[in-house]
């Protein structure tokens, strides 16, 4: 039997998804309260948006090194919670993509949170290779505040 999964994205656009367990691994389906509450909250702050999206921070397990921010919407959350592997919404294309897809360096999904204020997530992955296009295994490489501090030093 088909359970509505509930939208957080898009409260008008509930539609029938097959039914599937509660967790996938050790994340929890999209059923869940938690995912409900975010995607609400994220709809009440942005009225009239016609897609909302959640920033993805992306964290690797076993380092606890952040990644790679990226951003979700209710589909690509929804493909992230069916394949176990991460999916992003493309503000810039407006299309879904799929971390690795070309590359191979593929984001397996071990955890995913919601912070506090439910507008933001934390995707804890196991990352095959690079996670940045420009072959870094971080995104996060740039070393702004040191720079600043040895420029005020001279």
């Amino acid at each position: 039997m088909a359970r509505m999964i509930p939208s957080v994205f898009d409260e008008d656009n509930k539609k029938e998804l097959p039914a599937f367990p509660r967790t996938i691994g050790v994340v929890t389906s999209p059923t869940g309260a938690a995912i409900r509450d975010i995607l609400n909250v994220t709809k009440r702050r942005n009225p009239g948006m016609n897609i909302i999206v959640l920033p993805a921070i992306v964290q690797e397990r076993s380092t606890g090194q952040v990644l790679m921010l990226a951003y979700m919407n209710r589909e690509s959350m929804q493909k992230t919670f069916e394949t176990g592997y991460t999916w992003f919404y493309s503000r810039s294309r407006q299309e879904l993509w799929n971390k690795g897809a070309t590359s191979g360096h593929l984001q397996k999904v071990i955890d995913i949170k919601g912070d506090c204020d439910k507008d933001t997530l934390l995707v804890i992955v196991d990352q095959t290779g690079a996670a940045c296009h420009t072959g870094s295994h971080s995104c996060f490489f740039n070393n702004i505040w040191e720079e600043f501090q040895n420029g005020k030093s001279e």
